[in-house]
């Protein structure tokens, strides 16, 4: 892939500049989810064709991959690479600032507490559990 800049700002923004890819990345990383229609399933009601865009382009940056699901075979299960559970300190400051402006916020008092006060254990946590699910399965 070639990029418009190596500035820092502007590789993050290659990989997950848009909010569709932010949102799948939520999904796999806090939601559990690992499917095509779980993806579907969210509450900002994707397009079919942006989400299977967003997929093949998150897949072609390296942050996640796809393989055969363990129940039906013939099901696609979505994975986060090391790169994509690398991610991780990013969404939580991202969900951080959010808990802190938005007055409706869905992140839970728990989490928000956890994230400011023991940042390093709930990163570690995190981490584990997505390597554990993405990389190990």
């Amino acid at each position: 892939m070639e990029y418009r800049s190596h500035c820092p700002i502007n590789y993050a923004l290659e990989h997950i500049g848009d909010k569709w890819s932010l949102l799948i990345i939520r999904d796999l990383m806090f939601k559990d989810k690992r499917h095509y229609n779980e993806f579907l399933e969210g509450g900002e009601k994707v397009s079919t064709s942006v989400l299977g865009t967003r997929l093949r382009q998150l897949e072609a940056v390296g942050l996640i991959t796809r393989g055969e699901d363990d129940v039906k075979k013939s099901r696609i299960k979505y994975s986060l690479t090391q790169k994509g559970i690398d991610l991780l300190p990013f969404m939580v400051e991202v969900i951080l600032w959010s808990g802190t402006y938005d007055q409706e916020t869905e992140a839970g008092d728990d989490f928000l507490h956890k994230a400011k006060n023991n940042r390093e254990a709930l990163l570690r946590s995190f981490r584990e559990k997505l390597h554990k699910a993405h990389l190990e399965a």
